[in-house]
């Protein structure tokens, strides 16, 4: 699973980074971004979840490694 943020849709809510801190960071205005590639290591598969579910602009975008 990879996870990332569409930049058009962040609004800087936090929600993400407080949900899921090991996977999201703040830039210096408060926008989420992910660090590296965005690969979710194991077991944290359900915080992205709950990242993307409780982001209010949908920025968080997750996708199915095959």
């Amino acid at each position: 699973m990879k996870v990332q943020i569409d930049p058009g849709r962040c609004q800087g809510h936090g929600r993400c980074h407080d949900l899921a801190p090991g996977l999201f960071e703040e830039d210096d205005e408060g926008y989420g971004r992910v660090p590296g590639d965005g690969a979710v290591p194991p077991g944290q598969e359900q915080a992205a979840r709950l990242a993307a579910a409780n982001c209010p602009e949908r920025a968080v975008v997750l996708t199915e490694e095959a």
